[in-house]
């Protein structure tokens, strides 16, 4: 269930309320008691961000990290380690 905020347009009180998706929008404020309730359009409470857990756990063979690949696969992708393919 998603939280959704409200604003009251005559006091301008604001508050939080857990609602289903098919709930009535609240109208009257609970602080002034008009019915002046108003529902606010606001930011998600998550992102999805970085590489993800599809890039890390459900990719298979060649196709994991694609994000990160730089088209070289002669360079080591650690730096600091030496590949392990020598000449």
């Amino acid at each position: 269930m998603p939280i959704y905020e409200y604003e009251c347009k005559a006091c301008g009180h604001r508050l939080e309320k857990l609602q289903k998706v098919s709930a009535t929008p609240l109208t009257e404020c609970p602080a002034c008691e008009k019915p002046e309730l108003a529902r606010l359009i606001s930011a998600a409470g998550f992102r999805l961000a970085g590489g993800g857990w599809y890039e890390t756990d459900f990719k298979s063979g060649g196709k994991k990290n694609l994000a990160d690949d730089t088209g070289d696969k002669s360079a080591p992708s650690t730096p600091g380690k030496e590949s392990k393919a020598t000449a």
